[in-house]
């Protein structure tokens, strides 16, 4: 029997089809995964069967074996699409923080779907939910249900979605992206978690992904989606072993490469040395004592290590490690103890040092469409440096830098018509990136701290930004000091890796010492969930 019966789904935004006719099918129980690069039109797909798409048209027939018999779900009404939203079909959004309501507690959201959907009083709704998030495995479901969107972890946030979507108990959960944002162990957790409650409730499951190490583990059959098309499908192991389609096995082939400029034998002189640096944030106290004093949450705790010219750290650890915080005192963006120095000077000792400092450290941040201004064109945004390190330059000068630096990272006029007066919003995820990228590069920084550049992009583009850093290391023999969660990025950038547990340093070493022959059971239970 089957669940679900997608045939010629044709999804258009105007005069644009996104979606070109596809056809495919998921039984009772059965896992698919919907694979893609972004823009492929895969949450389209299936943002289309439960009729979220706002302004879009949709075409074609959608079988649904549900309660009450079989429905074509594009033919229904509004008002019989809702009754099927979160109680037959139910969906996990991709980013949690944006699906949550911030104004209210996560147990009045997980509530509220148990009142509308099942008629239950607020008492015994309230009740299920803390029953769904101890079903999740939420630590201290009651404690948790009184929390706050953003006074949880992401890892947390996504439980608690997953609570969401099961509290009614559906037949098909469409699940979007919803490990990407995830450190490799919490992705690891949330899989299994979603394994174990489909085999419980024997609800089917859609998945749409782009890692193709997630579809490996989680999948039963898998459909790979290219420019709206359904381009190949079928099990697993036939996909993964014999891959038909040549844009398929681009999607397999893209792990990332091991390529990074040959270290010597001996590195040299530390170009950036931190000893014994201690990063605080004050915390409310509780009580009454909070009236008086703040107290203090210790982020990170005595980490010491260096980067030598053309070497990279890679600094790796899960959410709340100190990963970050650890990057914010070296940018010299948070007040920190113990000694930072680079080349030989630390933060502080006066305006024209600081910025001295700056101009030869940059920052490239994880997700470029928001550390872009969307206000800004590509010119202002890249050119900005300038204006700040190299005023001396005239209006000619610096739009010769700008289109020089844009060019090194791969994005030319030729390319972009009218390149320098575009805005982000009408670039890609990697062309943003790399427009971050060389947004950095222009007043020639010598270290750059690189904050999970990858993890928000698809494997094909997150391979293309990678070797670009490669390229750029080996030309400009620049010194990174990169953050991520993804030991495959650790694994083929850096010559050096620091490994954090809340907020200490556990383990550090050369790459291919630490990944192959760990000594912390931390280490290796990272590395094991990333395999």
């Amino acid at each position: 029997m089957t669940l679900l019966r997608v045939s010629n789904m044709r999804v258009s935004f105007g005069n644009k089809e996104v979606v070109k006719g596809i056809d495919f099918s998921i039984a009772p129980g059965e896992k698919l995964a919907l694979v893609g690069e972004s823009g492929s039109g895969k949450t389209v797909t299936a943002l289309s069967l439960l009729g979220l798409l706002g302004n879009g048209r949709c075409s074609g027939t959608v079988h649904f074996n549900g309660a009450s018999g079989t429905l074509d779900l594009f033919s229904l009404s509004e008002q019989a699409i809702r009754a099927i939203r979160g109680q037959e079909i139910a969906m996990i959004f991709q980013e949690p923080m944006t699906a949550l309501n911030p104004l209210f507690s996560i147990g009045n959201q997980i509530a509220e779907v148990v009142q509308l959907k099942l008629g239950l009083k607020p008492a015994q709704a309230a009740k299920i939910a803390i029953e769904l998030l101890e079903q999740t495995g939420m630590p201290e479901p009651a404690r948790r249900a009184n929390a706050f969107p953003h006074q949880l972890s992401g890892g947390q946030r996504q439980r608690a979605m997953i609570a969401m979507a099961l509290a009614c108990k559906p037949r098909l959960l469409l699940a979007d992206e919803p490990t990407t944002a995830l450190d490799v162990s919490v992705r690891a957790q949330i899989l299994d978690l979603l394994q174990a409650l489909q085999k419980e409730t024997g609800m089917a499951v859609l998945m749409i992904t782009h890692d193709l190490h997630l579809v490996r583990k989680f999948a039963d059959r898998v459909a790979v989606m290219e420019n709206g098309h359904l381009v190949e499908s079928g099990s697993v192991a036939e996909v993964f072993a014999n891959a038909q389609q040549p844009y398929t096995q681009k999607l397999i082939d893209s792990t990332p490469t091991r390529d990074p400029l040959e270290a010597a034998a001996t590195p040299g002189p530390a170009l950036l040395e931190a000893k014994d640096v201690k990063v605080d944030y004050p915390v409310q106290l509780p009580g009454w004592r909070g009236w008086f004093k703040k107290g203090s949450f210790t982020a990170v705790h005595h980490a010491s290590f260096s980067i030598a010219r053309g070497r990279t750290l890679g600094v790796i650890g899960e959410s709340g490690s100190g990963k970050s915080s650890l990057a914010l005192a070296v940018l010299g963006l948070h007040p920190q103890g113990g000694q930072i120095s680079f080349d030989g000077q630390g933060w502080g000792k006066d305006k024209l040092s600081d910025q001295k400092i700056r101009r030869s450290m940059q920052v490239v941040f994880q997700d470029p469409f928001s550390s872009l201004s969307p206000r800004m064109t590509v010119a202002e945004i890249v050119g900005e440096g300038l204006l700040v390190h190299h005023a001396e330059l005239s209006p000619e000068q610096r739009q010769q830098r700008v289109l020089q630096t844009l060019a090194e990272v791969g994005l030319t006029e030729a390319q972009f018509p009218n390149l320098l007066a575009r805005y982000p919003h009408e670039f890609s995820g990697g062309q943003r990136q790399r427009v971050a990228i060389a947004r950095a590069l222009i007043v020639d920084p010598r270290l750059l701290v690189l904050d999970e550049p990858t993890s928000a992009l698809d494997v094909t583009i997150q391979k293309q930004v990678l070797s670009l850093l490669q390229g750029l290391q080996r030309t400009r023999g620049l010194s990174y000091l990169l953050i991520t969660h993804d030991v495959a990025v650790i694994r083929a950038m850096a010559h050096d890796v620091l490994v954090m547990k809340d907020g200490q340093v556990v383990e550090m070493g050369p790459t291919k010492d630490v990944l192959d022959t760990s000594q912390h059971p931390y280490t290796q239970t990272l590395i094991a969930a990333s395999t």
